[in-house]
């Protein structure tokens, strides 16, 4: 977050990541709240999963539902949320949607080609990966 975030009790504040997050194809991501936080009510709305193959900036759909109506505060740059990554069994079913490259510029989006064309050239033909480049959420981050 660029900046210090209250949510007052029952508000819903879609937050952008500062990080970017690569999910390699044949790994599944899950996310929770910090306990600090969770025990403050802040939960996430969305289904906090991060699919396989999946490179962006996280959209977390955050909401306030302290018990006791507080408000939560989450400062800048502070940790508030865990990421785990698992192995996933199958073959490799990379998420290619409209999301990937997600709040990313073009110097950082060009780093992460390289290395999916590197490393997942089958998964993620060129001509694939320039496609998703071109059509990704490029508007400001906000948060």
């Amino acid at each position: 977050m660029r900046e210090d975030r209250t949510l007052n009790y029952l508000e819903h504040r879609n937050v952008v990541s500062n990080e970017i997050v690569f999910t390699p194809p044949d790994y599944v991501a899950h996310l929770s709240a910090k306990s600090k936080y969770g025990r403050l009510g802040l939960s996430f709305l969305n289904s906090v999963k991060v699919h396989s193959g999946f490179v962006g900036r996280l959209v977390l759909e955050l909401v306030n539902l302290s018990n006791e109506r507080n408000p939560i505060t989450i400062k800048r740059g502070a940790p508030f949320m865990h990421i785990e990554f698992l192995r996933r069994e199958g073959e490799p079913s990379p998420y290619s949607g409209q999301y990937m490259f997600q709040y990313m510029d073009e110097r950082e989006t060009e780093l992460y080609i390289e290395i999916l064309e590197e490393n997942y050239a089958r998964l993620f033909p060129k001509k694939m990966l320039a496609q998703i480049r071109r059509n990704r959420l490029k508007t400001d981050r906000g948060s």
